[in-house]
């Protein structure tokens, strides 16, 4: 077991991670295997990862102090409250006990410790069966949560589109689930994570369709940062 501590927590940095050429790295319970992107302390406190379940793996019973959030990537995730296939989006927050486990094996993107203390709701979305909404210009977009300026979404880019160039306020954070996320400053093929600064501008653009999960508005900064 390696213990991966004060990794990424600097959120006036951008950091750009390619979790495909990471090495899975084992946790405190056999068979239950991670990739880490960011992590305050070795066992606890904020922490972003991708997770790996082996076939039968399972955690012992635990809660979350300030919540979880799960996108399940491949296979089938479990717990007491039921089966959760890939494309399952979950939100377990502060006070939630579970005792989670897979029967033949799954990968999740994982985030934990990184809820609002006012952000009390369970979410569960199947993104397999949810519609997707119009968004701007070709955009379709899939809400997943909102909370006093955090928004989390799925966001599908056609063939060939280009987004307006922005910013965004309390940073912008994605992962890369399918085809390839362009920006003036560089190319994130699938599995790639990206997490922007406070106010931090980029203009996108994709040339084949493309899939990512975003979350906006959540990163920490100084209130008295010019804007």
């Amino acid at each position: 077991m390696t213990a991966i501590s004060n990794l990424n927590m600097n959120f006036e940095q951008r950091v750009v991670v390619s979790t495909a050429q990471q090495n899975w790295l084992a946790s405190p319970k056999a068979g239950v295997w991670r990739k880490p992107l960011a992590r305050e302390e070795a066992e606890q406190g904020h922490a972003t990862s991708i997770v790996r379940y082996d076939a039968g793996a399972s955690f012992s019973e635990h809660n979350h102090p300030l919540g979880e959030e799960i996108l399940v990537l491949d296979g089938v995730f479990s717990d007491q409250t039921g089966d959760y296939p890939a494309g399952t989006y979950i939100r377990n927050p502060k006070g939630f006990v579970h005792a989670p486990y897979s029967e033949h094996g799954c990968t999740l993107f994982v985030k934990l410790h990184q809820f609002q203390e006012s952000d009390t709701t369970q979410v569960r979305v199947n993104t397999q069966t949810t519609a997707w909404l119009p968004g701007q210009g070709g955009l379709q977009v899939m809400p997943l949560h909102e909370h006093e300026g955090e928004h989390v979404a799925l966001v599908k880019w056609p063939a060939g589109e280009k987004f307006k160039p922005h910013r965004h306020f309390g940073g912008e954070e994605i992962l890369v689930l399918s085809g390839e996320f362009k920006d003036e400053l560089g190319s994130y093929p699938t599995g790639t994570w990206l997490r922007s600064p406070h106010m931090s501008q980029h203009h996108p653009f994709v040339e084949q369709e493309t899939i990512i999960w975003v979350k906006t508005g959540h990163l920490p900064f100084d209130p008295y940062q010019a804007v």
